[in-house]
C-alpha cells in the first residue's frame, strides 16, 4: 500500500494529474471513497494529465462517460447500479478491451465484473485534507505504484 495525503481539492486534482501521467493503455482504476470523498476530482486530474479537455462530471446517471485524449477512457460511476447483471447492459465488457483506460467509481456494485487486476485508489479525510492509498493488484499496477512513489516522493 502506498499513502499519500492532499490539503485541498486543487492538490487532489494535482495528485490525480501526476498518476495519470503513468498510466497506460487498459489500466483499470477503482475509485473507492464516500459520497464527496474527492473521486470524480481526482478522476478530473487524471483525465487532464491524458490530455482531456473536457469538463469532467460524474457519470451518475448515465452510469459511465467516454472520453478521447492521449487514450481513450470510460469513466464509470456505478452508485446508482441497481445489481451487477445491469453491466452487461452497457457493454462492460467491452470495455475493458484492453486498449482504453477504465475509471471506476463505486466497483463494489460491480461484484464478479471487475478484473483480477486493477488499482485500488481509497479516499478518505474531513474538510479538504484527503488521505489516498493506492493498492496495487498485479505486476504492472505495482510497478505504477513505484514509479508514483518516485514521481510524488512520497509514499511508504
Amino acid at each position: 500500500m502506498f499513502l499519500y495525503t492532499t490539503n485541498s481539492p486543487e492538490e487532489t486534482v494535482d495528485f490525480g494529474k501526476k498518476l495519470g501521467k503513468l498510466i497506460e493503455p487498459g489500466m483499470v482504476i477503482l475509485l473507492i471513497g464516500d459520497l464527496g470523498a474527492g473521486k470524480t476530482c481526482l478522476a478530473g486530474g487524471i483525465l487532464k494529465a491524458l490530455g482531456v479537455e473536457d469538463y469532467v462530471t460524474s457519470p451518475t446517471y448515465t452510469l459511465v462517460n467516454e472520453y478521447w485524449g492521449s487514450l481513450p477512457v470510460a469513466h464509470f460511476d456505478l452508485y446508482r447500479l441497481d445489481e451487477p447483471d445491469q453491466l452487461f447492459d452497457i457493454g462492460f465488457e467491452e470495455y475493458l478491451d484492453g486498449e482504453r483506460v477504465v475509471l471506476i467509481e463505486w466497483p463494489e456494485r460491480a461484484n464478479g465484473y471487475l478484473p483480477p487486476t486493477h488499482l485500488k485508489v481509497e479516499l478518505t479525510g474531513e474538510g479538504e485534507r484527503r488521505n489516498i492509498s493506492l493498492v496495487p493488484v498485479g505486476a504492472k499496477y505495482r510497478d505504477l505504484c513505484e514509479r508514483m512513489k518516485d514521481f510524488v516522493g512520497a509514499g511508504d
